[in-house]
């Protein structure tokens, strides 16, 4: 006997084709990204990682692998600057949070949407001003011949803009328009209702913002302190510009390295700083990822 198909009989199979050619078009859609990623940061990642653990001998010139630079780019003044970045990041990230969260939730309460237009929009060009730009504007505004260092005698009183905390001021001029444009989304998130049932309760606005916006923001909070702080550690022109050597910053020491200012057979510790600094973004990025999305469940 013939056996007879029916189309219930030849769908199954003809399912997982359909299906294979309709997520074909899709992979090969990102194949030009896969190659551009390959291209422009795999090929100088693995060129930092071999370098990072090579040594070229001075006198035949031969080369060979060994953790001596991992190793001295964690000792002496190598140390000291990645501490210094580190200690510079967290302070300007830590206050950039806390003057940029008010500011945030002022334009989102705000009735007037010219005014929160106008904030963000301020923000997103404010965030992305660095570089010697921003440097020269300070030095000429506070700087120890500045126009308001010189009206308002603050020499005499002792600050100096080519220090860690002047430093830090410059920082925040960038990072708290990044923290307005990371945290404001989550502002936005938050249900009218959840604060007019607090009322109802009897909760007050202190008690509201303890207990119930500021525990819903926290993810998001932590989540823009960490990219404040990644954002901070990769600053490498503006501090070249404004202090030089005086604040020992690790992209500094790189910038140093790179031009030869180091010992002989150390020709390699600025790609072992580098890896440093990919290994501290690393964490840095495993932290914020799970924050976010632990925000988004919330405020979706």
């Amino acid at each position: 006997m013939t056996a007879v198909l029916t189309e219930a009989d030849v769908a199954p199979a003809a399912a997982p084709q359909q299906q294979r050619r309709r997520r074909a078009p899709g992979w090969l859609a990102v194949v030009p990204l896969l190659v551009f990623v390959a291209i422009a940061f795999g090929i100088p990642a693995l060129a930092m990682l071999n370098g990072a653990f090579t040594v070229k001998d001075q006198a035949t010139g031969a080369t060979s692998y060994t953790a001596s630079n991992m190793t001295d780019s964690v000792q002496g003044a190598y140390l000291t600057a990645l501490l210094g970045s580190v200690k510079l990041s967290a302070v300007s990230a830590g206050l950039a949070a806390v003057l940029g969260l008010p500011l945030a939730q002022a334009v989102v309460t705000s009735r007037s949407r010219a005014l929160r237009e106008a904030v963000l929009t301020a923000s997103g060009v404010l965030a992305n001003f660095g570089g010697v730009p921003l440097a020269f504007a300070f030095v000429a505004t506070l700087g120890n011949a500045g126009v308001l260092t010189t009206h308002l005698g603050l020499k005499d009183h002792g600050w100096d803009l080519y220090s860690f905390w002047g430093l830090v001021l410059v920082y925040l001029y960038f990072l708290i328009p990044l923290m307005v444009l990371t945290i404001t989304p989550a502002l936005d998130g938050l249900c009218t209702q959840w604060r007019e049932a607090a009322q109802n309760n009897g909760a007050t606005g202190v008690q509201y913002w303890r207990h119930v916006a500021l525990p819903v923001l926290a993810p998001s909070l932590l989540g823009g302190l960490v990219l404040l702080f990644g954002s901070a550690f990769a600053a490498y022109a503006t501090a070249a510009a404004m202090v030089g050597s005086s604040v020992p910053l690790v992209t500094l020491q790189i910038a140093d390295a790179i031009s030869g200012n180091v010992l002989v057979g150390q020709e390699n510790v600025a790609l072992a700083l580098s890896l440093d600094m990919v290994l501290i973004a690393g964490l840095v990025m495993a932290v914020y990822l799970p924050l976010q999305r632990r925000s988004a469940r919330w405020l979706a």
